[in-house]
């Protein structure tokens, strides 16, 4: 009887934010959403003008061969892992759709910001991008020129 009565006092406060506050938070975002994303542009352009300035290419150069040849891949493999088990498909998702929508062709016209997107985006399988933005990563892909290694037989945890 005492829980009823304690479920029946919260009906009015959740019936409140299921009707009401979640579609305002919805007009809401909607109404912020151009703001944010022209504040966001603005800002990766600036990021990238200054990578392009100040960023000498033998030290990007430098970085690229260290993880190509420093870091071994059982490491990047079990950091591909890792995110697998631990970020869901569907954050996942809205990473690349966010990426493939909000970063403006500037980052990708950019010499040494498409280098440095290529060189950690090769490493990352298809096999842990979802099914429903396949098409985006795609996109993500030609726009920043990242090959498509060879797939190496990841360790199983099976013992295969």
């Amino acid at each position: 009887m005492l829980l009823k009565r304690k479920i029946s006092i919260l009906k009015p406060p959740v019936s409140f934010v299921l009707n009401r506050a979640i579609p305002l938070s919805k007009n809401l975002y909607a109404c912020l959403e151009p703001p944010a994303r022209h504040v966001l542009e603005r800002i990766v352009s600036v990021e990238v003008k200054a990578v392009d300035r100040y960023v000498p290419d033998k030290l990007l150069l430098f970085f690229m061969n260290t993880l190509d040849k420093r870091v071994p891949p059982e490491a990047i493999d079990l950091v591909i892992e890792e995110v697998d088990k631990h970020v869901p498909p569907k954050v996942r998702s809205s990473l690349i759709a966010t990426v493939d929508e909000i970063v403006p062709d500037a980052v990708a016209n950019s010499r040494k910001i498409s280098t440095v997107v290529a060189g950690v985006g090769k490493y990352v399988p298809d096999e842990v991008i979802p099914p429903e933005s396949l098409d985006r990563w795609s996109n993500l892909k030609a726009r920043f020129h990242i090959p498509t290694l060879l797939s190496r037989r990841r360790r199983s945890s099976s013992g295969d």
